[in-house]
């Protein structure tokens, strides 16, 4: 399955199928303080063939600036640095068991997540929009896996701009 995101904010976006049809929504309103990130997954009456645009919320992402941030999914409450713990050299993988006692691995390279092909620009050839691949085998924890991929995107986002940040500091002389 190959969901494609309608905006650069994966916080903010929804996740088209191949025929274009609306399947997950992520939506982060704006506030100060603690922000939740909420996803909802678009759903089927039985026996009904056709996409429609009910959608229900299936987890939300508590994000806290100190401390582990909280999933929400299937009832339960998760802290992030306990579901999704930091492995690998410089922290560069996050791994989950999944429903099916699996361990799953996002592995996180610069500004990429593995199973995820990130936007073309359009400088070099044509402009494409972020899309999430999904193997066969890991559909049946959709929900799970687009809230890890939303979390370990933004951790990634926040992990540059950490740098960007001291990066700018140690030049203009600034200390730590």
């Amino acid at each position: 399955m190959i969901l494609t995101l309608s905006s650069e904010s994966v916080r903010n976006a929804v996740f088209t199928n191949e025929y274009g049809q609306a399947v997950v929504v992520s939506d982060t309103p704006f506030r100060f303080g603690m922000r939740t990130t909420t996803i909802s997954r678009q759903k089927t009456s039985p026996g009904r063939f056709q996409m429609n645009d009910h959608f229900e919320m299936v987890g939300q992402i508590d994000w806290h600036c100190w401390g582990s941030s909280i999933f929400r999914l299937g009832g339960r409450e998760l802290e992030s640095n306990v579901f999704l713990p930091r492995h690998g050299f410089f922290g560069s993988k996050r791994t989950f068991t999944g429903p099916d006692g699996r361990r799953y691995r996002w592995d996180m390279y610069h500004r990429v997540v593995v199973m995820s092909t990130s936007l073309t620009l359009g400088i070099i050839g044509k402009k494409t929009k972020a899309s999430l691949e999904i193997a066969p085998q890991a559909e049946h924890m959709l929900d799970l896996v687009i809230l890890t991929f939303i979390y370990v995107v933004c951790y990634v986002e926040k992990l540059r701009m950490d740098k960007e940040t001291r990066r700018k500091r140690e030049a203009s002389g600034g200390g730590p």
